[in-house]
């Protein structure tokens, strides 16, 4: 029996979502306008663009995409207003807390350097917590295709910012280039700040690369890894560390990852045990944002309200939210289960 209580009012976490591809489109459009930047078509006529990353031209087109988008950040007001507008959509899907994720390196060289605009970022977050009411944090991530040493540097910028507003590590871009192992240094740092260890994978490689996540960067929580569900003894492994899966459904189809939105093994990993926290990765190039996550996840496998509201359950869990908001959170999701369905 599917659910019908309305999902933008289930309290959320989202521990998924990229800065500039949390950007709105329309103020895509209008800050490429300002500043007279040419957008191809999939960014315009086409959006949401047609991806598909199952070869390398197909996450170069992605990639692409992603840099035209970040080129448009021009000014300190255009970083405020991305993240004050990141907030308040996940406000308006039922968001309670949102850890951003962000790759410094990829804005330093416009903002000052990369704790000049880690500075920003924070302030920026301060800022947009207070005015929409949602919790905050970020994530800082580093970048698998530049050179593991570029990583160590944004692990200790990482460790600096500790106890002002970063709670966790990443390593982001394509799964398939580099070699993960090599970042293992840069994670040691971050683990010693006592940092969250979040790093891509399991979604355009499968459960090897998860291993290596867990054998060397000693993931708490994998960026993606709904793959695991290809390997059951894997799977086991997961639930029993306590790993969550960062599961960002609308972007794996879009990926070429599963065909369609029913091949998404959610059901799989839920009925395994797994800790999965829903999350929309890059509004931006996937036009999908938080509770879409979990309306596309209703419809394609049918799930109650009983299984919606364990998986927003979940996503706090995961999180590094403190301790008053997950209380009120958790208060708030069983009042969302109680109360009369329509």
């Amino acid at each position: 029996m599917g659910g019908v209580r309305d999902l933008q009012a289930l309290p959320k976490a989202h521990l998924h979502l990229h800065f500039t591809g949390s950007m709105r489109h329309d103020t895509l459009l209008e800050l490429a306008a300002r500043d007279r930047i040419q957008l191809p078509d999939a960014l315009v006529s086409e959006w949401p663009p047609q991806l598909t990353a199952a070869d390398e031209k197909g996450w170069f087109r992605f990639q692409r995409l992603y840099d035209v988008a970040r080129s448009v950040l021009r000014t300190e007001a255009d970083v405020r207003r991305l993240v004050r507008e990141a907030a308040e959509d996940d406000v308006r899907d039922g968001g309670r807390w949102l850890e951003i994720q962000v790759d410094p390196s990829g804005y330093g060289a416009r903002f000052g350097g990369i704790s000049a605009f880690t500075d920003l970022v924070l302030d920026a977050v301060r800022d947009a917590s207070e005015r929409t009411g949602i919790g905050m944090a970020v994530v800082i991530a580093a970048n698998r295709t530049r050179h593991p040493l570029d990583a160590r540097t944004l692990a200790r910028l990482a460790a600096q910012y500790a106890d002002r507003g970063v709670v966790g590590f990443g390593l982001s871009n394509d799964e398939r280039r580099g070699r993960t192992s090599e970042f293992a240094a840069a994670f040691a740092i971050a683990e010693r700040a006592g940092l969250l260890l979040a790093p891509h994978g399991g979604e355009l490689l499968g459960p090897d690369h998860i291993r290596v996540c867990l054998d060397h960067l000693h993931a708490h929580r994998l960026g993606h890894g709904v793959r695991a569900a290809e390997d059951p003894a894997l799977l086991d492994r997961i639930i029993e560390a306590g790993v969550a899966l960062e599961v960002c459904p609308v972007s794996n189809v879009a990926l070429g990852v599963y065909s369609d939105l029913t091949s998404v093994p959610l059901p799989t990993l839920l009925d395994a045990g797994a800790t999965v926290a829903l999350g929309a990765d890059d509004p931006l190039l996937f036009g999908s944002r938080l509770a879409g996550q979990y309306a596309t996840m209703r419809a394609a496998h049918d799930l109650d309200d009983a299984r919606l509201a364990e998986l927003a359950r979940m996503s706090f869990r995961a999180s590094r939210a403190p301790k008053d908001v997950l209380d009120r959170a958790f208060t708030d999701i069983d009042a969302w289960l109680s109360a009369p369905s329509p």
